[in-house]
């Protein structure tokens, strides 16, 4: 297993340029001299909460340049829903208004938010141009498995993404069709109870990655949707309670998230 380091860093709150609009985004780095590989990290349908910038933080602290964008930018400025410890985890207020913005975004549009980012990563001194890679999780695992079709982009962390195999937000084909676009490695996480992405699902995703001999892992756990979250527990205890924790599943993730950035960046 890959070792984990933890550098000290530097916080800071962005604006990402895009043409008439500026996104919003999360950036921590690493504090001391140097250029690092760079890490674009996509949320959930929650926007970019503590659980993001927690996420965010820990990569930096790896010895990389990390940067969450607000995926919702256009559609709610803004939004941001954090664990409720009274739902032990997200509200029902909070995936209400998740998934309706989610139902509004477009393909398109996301797809220029990433251009962006990546081409405002190349814009800091401290950055190695041909070192970026991507994380996200749920609907940011789907946007991440986007990203990966960008030659610009090395190595991509796709967690539990839904929607792969069937949707891609406003576009006539899913994005699974665009598997062949991909250019450099990608570990795809998922887990056997998940409730929201099917195991016909990533199989179908793992079948089509093999068909098209693109470089990738895939590992499943006896664990469902969200269970990245359970990393954290420590710092959120209820998170124990949640349906989808599992003890072992995020830190063997995280080892293996490791693994794939210090091979890749």
């Amino acid at each position: 297993m890959v070792e984990t380091t933890n550098i000290e860093i530097n916080t800071s709150h962005v604006k990402v340029p895009n043409n008439d609009l500026e996104i919003d985004a999360y950036l921590a780095q690493p504090a001391q001299k140097g250029t690092f590989g760079a890490v674009i990290i996509f949320p959930e349908i929650f926007g970019i909460n503590s659980n993001i910038r927690d996420i965010t933080e820990l990569i930096a602290k790896q010895g990389y340049v990390a940067i969450a964008p607000a995926m919702y930018q256009r559609i709610a400025p803004g939004f941001e829903a954090d664990f409720s410890p009274e739902d032990v985890g997200y509200s029902p207020e909070s995936y209400r208004l998740g998934l309706e913005y989610y139902q509004q975004v477009k393909y398109q549009e996301i797809f220029s938010d990433i251009q962006a980012t990546i081409t405002y990563l190349k814009t800091l001194p401290n950055v190695k141009d041909d070192a970026i890679g991507v994380i996200g999780f749920c609907f940011g695992g789907h946007v991440a498995y986007m990203a990966a079709t960008l030659p610009d982009i090395k190595a991509t962390a796709s967690f539990y993404g839904g929607g792969i195999t069937t949707a891609s937000y406003s576009e006539d084909t899913p994005t699974i069709n665009r598997t062949s676009e991909i250019k450099g490695t990608i570990y795809a996480f998922f887990g056997t109870r998940d409730s929201l992405v099917s195991q016909e699902e990533n199989e179908q995703i793992q079948a089509e990655l093999k068909k098209h001999q693109i470089n990738h892992r895939v590992f499943r756990y006896d664990a469902g949707h969200g269970f990245f979250a359970g990393f954290f527990v420590d710092k959120y205890p209820f998170l124990a309670q949640h349906p989808s924790y599992n003890p072992e599943a995020a830190p063997d993730a995280w080892g293996h998230v490791l693994e794939l950035f210090q091979n890749n960046l």
